[in-house]
């Protein structure tokens, strides 16, 4: 069997698509004749025909490409349902990173019912219920960000807002609301923001808090969501 009908069958056996850090971890590369399986594996989905991507870093088989749009509400140029799924998908990527890092994570309640793949948020983040780290002016204004992460003590270590299409500004206002927290801030969204941002924060209303927000591509999410699945599975195999 070639490496390229191994990881079909790999991906086949996962329901049809995966995550590449899963599909690091799940195909079993060990007599293959190289020292870097992850990168032929990372060269095999974008290059073969049998594979299709559906985020950075998230790809599927053609063969059931009709079955998975449908399980992940999407339609194909359709931008309301492409929106929905990347906005909980990446949401879905923090939380797991978050919990790999053994914080406790959150999403808020209105969010719970939205799907990471195949599961509720509520099922992979620690809390739909926010900590009562500060006065509740303040813990009612960090309610509706998309992703924190706390740290043992139930302080916030790190807010992450979601930015496929909505008003950058407003979720910097948030930020701006919470400089008082030793906390990071960080705006995710599509490498085509990134100048729409910065020009957000070049804004004086935002000075005190301008270098301490930053952006993060959903590339750069994905590779680091694939790269701590890859560590772990190195660490389960010690």
């Amino acid at each position: 069997m070639s490496q390229t009908d191994q990881v079909i069958d790999t991906m086949r056996s996962l329901g049809g698509y995966s995550t590449l850090g899963n599909l690091y971890h799940a195909v079993d590369s060990s007599e293959w004749k190289t020292k870097t399986p992850n990168e032929s594996i990372r060269r095999i989905v974008q290059k073969s025909n049998a594979f299709f991507k559906i985020q950075p870093g998230l790809w599927a088989l053609n063969e059931f490409k009709n079955e998975i749009l449908k399980k992940f509400d999407l339609v194909e140029n359709e931008p309301l349902s492409e929106e929905i799924f990347t906005h909980s998908y990446y949401q879905g990527l923090v939380v797991e990173i978050g919990n790999m890092n053994h914080f406790t994570t959150y999403v808020p309640a209105q969010d719970k019912n939205r799907k990471f793949l195949e599961q509720p948020l509520s099922n992979i983040c620690s809390t739909i219920e926010i900590p009562e780290f500060s006065y509740e002016k303040l813990t009612n204004r960090a309610k509706t960000i998309d992703v924190i992460w706390f740290n043992d003590r139930l302080m916030p270590n790190s807010f992450f807002e979601i930015e496929h299409s909505t008003d950058i500004q407003n979720s910097i206002t948030k930020y701006c609301d919470l400089q008082d927290f030793n906390s990071r801030f960080i705006i995710i969204a599509p490498e085509k923001r990134r100048e729409q941002f910065e020009k957000v924060m070049s804004r004086t209303a935002f000075h005190e808090i301008n270098g301490r927000v930053k952006f993060h591509s959903y590339e750069t999410i994905s590779e680091q969501y694939n790269l701590m699945c890859k560590t772990r599975a190195l660490k389960n195999t010690i």
